[in-house]
């Protein structure tokens, strides 16, 4: 039997069950669709994907194109639609199945129904769990019954540890099906979807290119080299640096690193040089992540409603305010420095993000949403679950039990950059 690996954010040879599944195949057409619809402006003036997070997807699609060749396969990547793009090769090129990993956001969700349902009866769809950091079969709870405070959740998982295990690459895949190759238009530019290419931002603290060989490397850096990680707790805080923050996000938001490969690298860190508050918060933040994905796959579109979870009645502002603070023109010269630095390299350290967010709904009463929409249009590291979580948490409509976040700006600015530094590297 032929299969198709359809590579989504699962961007990496390592830990990688649909392309495990796929290695024992005749043949193997690993696939990634490029949706024009991503890159194009909404009627609010957002796109979905904007430049930069653009780049790092170029950057990695075309990393794992060199990987793939390596073990006797490739990539393919077509613009387009999945629904009419999978279909159109599955029966043209003779393929039986398709591989990928399953969804927990309900766009995604709805692509994979949409591309089932134009499959023919005769070509299968699997889908395998890849990005999440435990099997739901593995949790100490149903999903029904899954913890709406983050302490809960923490509290049960430590618990009761679920396994973590990440699978090693293959080492060897079949070729592609015959005539696939007349598909192949080969590697995509930023012209082809419709955005001018971005240029290099000398001030960012995420001087990253996308794909799994620098995710690797950096991954290595952090835990074995620099053991930066070391430091974590009490570095993670601050707004610029190499070494601040553990610039993971990326690469687990395109899928170039696996969460369960960065918990066993961490765990065999752990047994080697030693636990301490900074290893354990690592974890500590991993577990954030997968709470968010988890209670997204069970709220669905309530996570993206204005009244959140449980029907609150946040600001409804959508006015001048949020055109000022997205172009960051407040006036408010901490707040302005944090915009600029999105704006211009598509990265914000986590505490400037929760200022940033909680300034915008709070000080300047617009919708939450809004603030959440333009951070997935500008952050590289975009990741619908953490994104929309975390800004419905600083809203007072999410998983806070608190009801919200206030940031008071002067304070913040006083412990976080109290000699302007960072205002002076990201001012105009």
């Amino acid at each position: 039997m032929s299969a198709l690996v359809w590579f989504k954010s699962d961007l990496r040879l390592d830990d990688n069950p649909a392309l495990l599944a796929a290695q024992e195949s005749s043949a193997c057409l690993p696939v990634y669709c490029l949706d024009p619809d991503q890159f194009r402006t909404d009627q609010q003036g957002m796109k979905s994907c904007g430049q930069r997070r653009a780049t790092y997807l170029l950057d990695s699609l075309a990393n794992l194109h060199t990987s793939l060749q390596k073990l006797g396969s490739g990539l393919l990547i077509k613009i387009g639609s999945a629904e009419l793009i999978l279909p159109q090769l599955c029966t043209q090129l003779g393929i039986d199945q398709i591989m990928c990993h399953g969804e927990h956001a309900p766009d995604e969700q709805a692509l994979v129904q949409r591309v089932v349902t134009a499959l023919p009866d005769n070509i299968r769809l699997i889908l395998l769990q890849s990005n999440a950091l435990f099997a739901h079969e593995d949790l100490p709870f149903s999903r029904e019954k899954m913890p709406q405070v983050f302490t809960r959740f923490r509290n049960q998982v430590e618990k009761y540890p679920p396994t973590v295990k990440a699978l090693a690459a293959p080492e060897r895949l079949p070729g592609w099906p015959a005539g696939a190759s007349a598909f192949s238009a080969g590697q995509p530019s930023m012209a082809d979807l419709g955005l001018l290419p971005a240029g290099d931002e000398p001030r960012s603290s995420l001087p990253f290119i996308g794909g799994e060989t620098p995710a690797k490397k950096w991954l290595d850096d952090y835990l074995w080299v620099s053991q930066a990680v070391r430091q974590y707790k009490s570095t993670r805080n601050q707004l610029q640096g190499h070494y601040f923050s553990s610039k993971l996000s990326a690469a687990l938001a395109h899928g170039c690193l696996s969460p369960r490969r960065i918990v066993s690298e961490l765990q065999r860190h752990e047994q080697s040089l030693g636990a301490n508050e900074s290893t354990y918060w690592l974890w500590f933040e991993l577990l954030w992540r997968e709470f968010f994905r988890l209670n997204l796959g069970l709220h669905g579109q309530h996570f993206f409603l204005h009244g959140g979870l449980n029907g609150g009645s946040p600001p409804k502002g959508n006015d001048q305010r949020f055109c000022d603070w997205s172009t960051a023109n407040t006036g408010q010269p901490f707040i302005d420095a944090c915009m600029n630095e999105l704006n211009a390299s598509g990265f914000l350290s986590n505490r400037a993000r929760q200022i940033v967010a909680s300034y915008l709904v709070h000080d300047l009463q617009q919708d939450w949403r809004l603030g959440a929409a333009w951070f997935q249009q500008q952050l590289v590291d975009y990741d619908v679950a953490s994104n929309w979580g975390n800004w419905a948490y600083i809203a007072g409509v999410g998983h806070d039990p608190r009801g919200g976040r206030i940031f008071n700006v002067a304070k913040q600015v006083e412990q976080h950059d109290p000699d302007g530094r960072y205002v002076a590297v990201w001012s105009r």
